[in-house]
């Protein structure tokens, strides 16, 4: 009865307010949550590092230098450790980047994230960033807000493209509240989470929930930017081009950036070690490389800011920017949780700033030091790694508050992003879903369909005939069967030598002589297009459309002549219709 009661009472409040209104006010509430819960992340990582990276640092005397050093790898491996008693608890939550799996619950499927998920995303990467973990708070903060969007649509029980919006305006939040940058959490919903995909009405929903966590956490900790820096300004209409080869360096090495993780995290999970050891592992690497350069260790934003004031040397920041990079892939691509952006921020930073450094020391008189290219940097490396430069853009006018450097960052972040997107079309993002065959810039539908295996959808009831039977005897077969159209042709060991179809018998329909002296071996199409039960509907889509065909043989994996099923173009249509009357009627 009290369920009852609750139903009604939220569709009269919904039928007075309106859709829209009551799309604004879940987004305000949104809002207010998402800030609170940034709150609570970042005391959850200060705690961390308090008592990990600092309160054993200073027990071990790690932080004195000399020979204490020789324990950092202590603190990253404390942090792994007590990551194992959390997976034991909740498997398959904790380890790992989970953004990508993120996007993919939230563009392809039902967007449904489970309070148990936020709590694993609150805590799992605090233990790793605060115990020296090469990651950042910005992927699992997003997806906090995006579980507490998910969340508040699952109460309201809406679905479809609101639940989608819901969990946008959630990320939004988090990002917003994280960096103290509305706009850049704007961004970061339409560009990343939505793939660029928004309308206006969802576009305010984004924008208040935004506002609404950036409000929230400047009560809290004020309004100041993140980096407190001098403020730097374009020499001239001659420094240009310095910023767009900026871009052209920026461009290659974000795609090396992603091949390196993706690269080491494969290397992780070929080894036969188990899933609580991978971590562990993958922070004893790390502290090795804290030991003789402390710099990589957790978001190294101290250090970001020293590189905007020009207080990094030239050779070092050349050394940081690959160190970074494998030690965010062996981190996170080990199993440790956390995410990409503040690693991403610091290979930029440092990468501009030896760039500045270079440039600055062939031509003082037409640029800027090396700082101002650090600041450029950051906006374009991140621009470039995750494909999205207004995110990229707005992050470094808000995280410096200086926006006298606008020209040049437009600049080096279109430029950058152009050249990563030519090299690789995935961002770090989508390059795990593209390694699995999730297409999931193509949209709901289709992305179902590459989800869907061919064994799913085969019939197994199909009728094979041999290669010896004569055309007579292979019409009584096909009309006494009442069968299909195609018939895969086998001999006197089972195996495949050709198909042969009606409109091959046509032909000969009507020469009774013929019919008695042609066999069906004869008449069969012995090129034949097959495809395997772990093939996907999408590709059977195109070998149908290709070929104009209206059945295809599958055949064993392991044995291309073994046939074990018959698809029909048919039953892949009828899936994929009902697939989008399923999407129609969700999004309602």
């Amino acid at each position: 009865m009290r369920a009852c009661v609750e139903r009604l009472t939220k569709k009269v409040y919904l039928f007075k307010l309106g859709p829209h209104t009551s799309l604004i006010i879940m987004a305000f509430l949104i809002g207010l949550l998402s800030g609170g819960a940034n709150m609570l992340f970042r005391g959850c990582l200060e705690l961390s590092r308090a008592f990990i990276f600092e309160g054993m640092g200073n027990l071990f005397g790690v932080h004195k230098g000399g020979i204490h050093r020789i324990l950092t790898p202590l603190l990253p491996v404390t942090g792994a450790l007590l990551l194992i008693p959390l997976a034991y608890r909740f498997p398959g939550e904790v380890y790992g980047y989970g953004f990508p799996d993120f996007l993919e619950k939230v563009n392809l499927k039902d967007g449904i994230i489970r309070l148990k998920s936020i709590i694993v995303k609150l805590v799992a990467p605090s233990l790793t960033i605060g115990s020296g973990g090469s990651a950042g708070v910005e992927g699992p903060i997003a997806q906090i807000g995006g579980g507490i969007g998910s969340l508040v649509g699952q109460a309201f029980r809406v679905s479809g493209n609101r639940m989608k919006l819901l969990i946008a305006a959630g990320a939004a939040g988090g990002i917003a509240a994280t960096f103290n940058a509305p706009i850049t959490g704007v961004m970061f919903a339409t560009e990343i989470v939505l793939l660029g995909n928004f309308e206006l009405t969802s576009f305010g929903a984004i924008v208040v929930s935004a506002g609404m966590a950036t409000a929230i956490s400047r009560v809290y900790y004020g309004a100041s930017p993140v980096f407190a820096v001098p403020e730097y300004a374009l020499r001239g209409l001659w420094e240009t081009p310095f910023y767009l080869l900026l871009g052209l360096v920026v461009g290659p090495l974000a795609v090396v950036y992603i091949k390196v993780f993706y690269l080491v995290k494969e290397f992780f999970e070929r080894k036969n070690l188990s899933v609580y050891v991978k971590p562990v592992v993958g922070a004893f690497l790390v502290g090795v490389i804290g030991v003789f350069f402390p710099q990589i260790l957790g978001d190294g934003y101290e250090y970001i800011e020293k590189a905007f004031r020009g207080e990094m040397v030239f050779k070092m920041m050349v050394v940081l920017v690959f160190l970074k990079i494998l030690a965010t892939s062996l981190t996170i691509g080990s199993g440790g949780a956390g995410g990409v952006f503040a690693p991403s921020l610091f290979i930029g930073a440092m990468l501009g700033g030896a760039f500045g450094a270079l440039v600055h020391r062939l031509f003082p008189e037409y640029t800027s030091s090396a700082g101002a290219y650090s600041m450029v940097g950051v906006g374009a490396f991140l621009s470039a790694v995750t494909h999205a430069p207004l995110t990229g853009m707005f992050l470094l006018l808000e995280m410096t508050g200086n926006y006298k450097i606008i020209i040049p960052i437009m600049f080096a972040t279109t430029i950058g992003t152009f050249v990563a997107h030519r090299l690789l079309r995935e961002s770090i993002d989508t390059y795990e879903l593209a390694r699995k065959g999730v297409n999931i810039h193509s949209g709901r539908e289709v992305s179902i369909l590459s989800s869907i295996k061919v064994k799913d959808v085969m019939r197994r009831d199909f009728i094979t005939v041999r290669d010896r039977v004569n055309l007579r005897e292979f019409i009584d077969m096909v009309i006494s069967s009442g069968g299909g159209f195609y018939y895969p042709v086998v001999n006197s060991k089972g195996e495949m030598v050709g198909i042969i179809s009606l409109q091959d018998v046509r032909k000969v329909l009507f020469e009774d002589y013929i019919k008695e002296i042609v066999t069906v071996g004869e008449l069969a199409t012995e090129d034949v297009l097959v495809l395997r039960p772990d093939d996907d509907l999408l590709t059977a889509l195109h070998h149908f459309a290709e070929m104009d065909i209206d059945e295809i043989p599958v055949v064993a994996p392991d044995n291309p002549k073994k046939v074990v099923g018959m698809l029909r173009r048919g039953d892949v249509l009828s899936v994929y219709n009902r697939e989008l009357i399923r999407h129609s009627t969700e999004s309602a």
